[in-house]
Order: C-alpha cells, then sequence, then structure tokens
C-alpha cells in the first residue's frame, strides 16, 4: 500500500485525490493546505489527517507526495521532499524560472527519487493514441504539427497577475505536447506572436491573451500553437500532425456523440466546456502511471527535465515576443 500526502487541498489537489481514491493499493493518509477549511474537507472526504506541510514531507507515513499548491512554493517543497527520500508528483510549471528548476533537478538527483512533471495532456487517450500511431510510423516522418489550444473564458485578473503570462501557464502544455509529438527531435527556434484582443484589462497587467508560437526543430520540422483565453463554442483542444504518408487528428472531445440532420443541415454537439470535463480521463491516467512506477521502479515520464525543457521553451516564446524575433534556444541558453 502506497501512502500519499497531498499539498494543496484546492481544485487540482481535489482532482488528484479522486484519482487516488480511484486506485487500488494506494491510499491518502495526509494532507495540508495554507487554508485550513479546504485541508479539513478533503481531509474528511479522503479519511487523511490535516498537517502542515512539513510535517507531511517528513511523516514515515508518507511515501510519495503531490504538490498541487501555487508554483511559487513548488521549489521548497520539492527541495524538502527530495531530502525526504519521497516520491514526487508535481503539477506544472515545476518553477517560473529554469535556473531555479535546475537547482530542483540537482535535489531530485542527489536524493535518487522518482519525479513526474504533471502534464497531464501527455495521458489523454486520444493524445496518446495519436502519439504512439506517429511512433509506430503510420504516417511516415512527421513534417508539420499543429496545435489549438482555446480556453473558453479567461480567468480572473488576479490570476493573470501572478500567473507568469501566458507562455508559462497556459501554452505550457502545448510546448510539452510539442516535444511529445516530435518524437526527440528538439526545438531550436522558437517565434511568438501576440496580443490581448480578448480583454484589455490582460494587456494592462503585462499579458496576452491571443497567441501563436512558431517551433523549429534541427530537422527542420515545424510545430504551429496557436492559443486564446477565449473561445465561445467550448473547450478548444485539437492537433494535427501531417507527415510524409499522411495525417493523424485528433479532435474536440463533444458533450455527446449524437449528430442531428435537418433541412438546416447537420449539427452536432458542443464541446466538452470546461477542462475538469475535457482531461478526467487523462488526469486518473497520469496519476496510476505515476503510482504504478513508484511501486514497481523504473524511470518516469514527462520527468523534471521535462519539466525544465517546457519552461526553456516558454520563456524563450516570451522573449521572442518581447523583442520582436525569432530565438535560438542554443545562442540564448
Amino acid at each position: 500500500m502506497l501512502n500519499i500526502g497531498i499539498l494543496g487541498c484546492g481544485r487540482i489537489g481535489q482532482v488528484h485525490a479522486g484519482s487516488i481514491r480511484q486506485i487500488d493499493g494506494a491510499r491518502i493518509t495526509s494532507v495540508a493546505d495554507a487554508f485550513p477549511e479546504p485541508a479539513a474537507a478533503l481531509a474528511a472526504r479522503s479519511g487523511a489527517r490535516v498537517m502542515g506541510s512539513l510535517e507531511l514531507i517528513e511523516s514515515s507515513d508518507v511515501d510519495a507526495v503531490v504538490i498541487g499548491t501555487p508554483t511559487d512554493t513548488h521549489y521548497d517543497l520539492i527541495h524538502a521532499a527530495a531530502a525526504a527520500g519521497k516520491a514526487i508528483f508535481c503539477e506544472k510549471p515545476v518553477d517560473m524560472s529554469a535556473a531555479r528548476i535546475k537547482d530542483c533537478i540537482k535535489a531530485v538527483e542527489r536524493a535518487g527519487v522518482p519525479f513526474l512533471t504533471a502534464f497531464n495532456r501527455r495521458f489523454d487517450p486520444n493524445f496518446a493514441n495519436l502519439q504512439a500511431r506517429i511512433a509506430a510510423d503510420e504516417i511516415g516522418a512527421v513534417e508539420i504539427v499543429t496545435i489549438l489550444s482555446r480556453d473558453p473564458a479567461p480567468p480572473p485578473i488576479s490570476y493573470i497577475q501572478s500567473s507568469g503570462g501566458l507562455f508559462r501557464d497556459m501554452m505550457i502544455h502545448d510546448l510539452d505536447m510539442a516535444r511529445f509529438l516530435l518524437g526527440g527531435d528538439e526545438p531550436v527556434s522558437v517565434y511568438a506572436t501576440g496580443a490581448a484582443l480578448v480583454d484589455p484589462a490582460i494587456g494592462a497587467a503585462g499579458d496576452v491573451d491571443t497567441a501563436a508560437v512558431i517551433l523549429t526543430t534541427a530537422s527542420g520540422k515545424i510545430c504551429q500553437i496557436s492559443n486564446s483565453r477565449r473561445a465561445s463554442y467550448g473547450y478548444d483542444q485539437r492537433i494535427e500532425v501531417h507527415g510524409a504518408r499522411g495525417m493523424l487528428r485528433a479532435e474536440n472531445m463533444l458533450e455527446n456523440t449524437v449528430e442531428i440532420a435537418t433541412d438546416a443541415g447537420f449539427r452536432k454537439a458542443p464541446a466538452q466546456h470546461f477542462f475538469l470535463e475535457r482531461y478526467a480521463a487523462a488526469y486518473r491516467a497520469e496519476m496510476a502511471y505515476f503510482l504504478h512506477a513508484v511501486r514497481e521502479g523504473g524511470s518516469i515520464t514527462p520527468g523534471i527535465l521535462d519539466g525544465l525543457r517546457a519552461q526553456e521553451l516558454a520563456d524563450a516564446a516570451a522573449l521572442s515576443l518581447a523583442q520582436g524575433r525569432p530565438v535560438s534556444l542554443a545562442n540564448e541558453g
């Protein structure tokens, strides 16, 4: 039986706790949060104890920790968990600073503990199926990857102001997905453009709400990513990969699969409206994968190095937007 401690009892902590409760051979023994009410509520649902963060990490009744706290707390929690010999499941981004992530990598490697960066979209059944079929050479050599990601509505301005910006908060998922689909052919150049078209207050806060990025690999493969904080038709999540012998595509998940045809034409159900619905299966699969890997041993992907690589791409995109030029990752370090 693996004993799990949950650090952060907000929305994402509750999602991960729900996944753990569905997995045989694992239980939540402890939870911690800066606010007592959500901690008490999650503890009651999970049959767990409420503890302080460091107390939880150092507890002999905890084998692995799930870090779902604000990003600016990750650095200290990762170092403490690594020093305590705990397996670590950490929400993205690992940290807002690539230099600080490198410090975390040293701590994790020194301790030799398992670490998963929670890029849940790699575990979405459709996206995972698409990537497996690329790897199986169904469409030949990949030439261009297109990723579309649009939220139904922007988050509060208070969140925007502390999020690190669209590239580090929202697009970081897509940047990791690009690496996942490009199969080890790493992007070496990033060009970004963006604007505040959804809400002028987002621009006033120093961010963009509409953006596009072009990634180019050393071999010349191209990935184009389109993000928007607004989609009137629901949560828009699509991928298309074009190869030498064909194309693979993953479409939106709809509220249902029923289609109606009348004299007005054909009409399908709307796209699922929120990420918790759209990626419910992915959240369960990534937690099951992590717990199995901790129990059985072996390498974990995506690991902390994947968290660093995605952060470096997000940093390069932000720099490209600010300077209006393509950014070479080799030159920028």
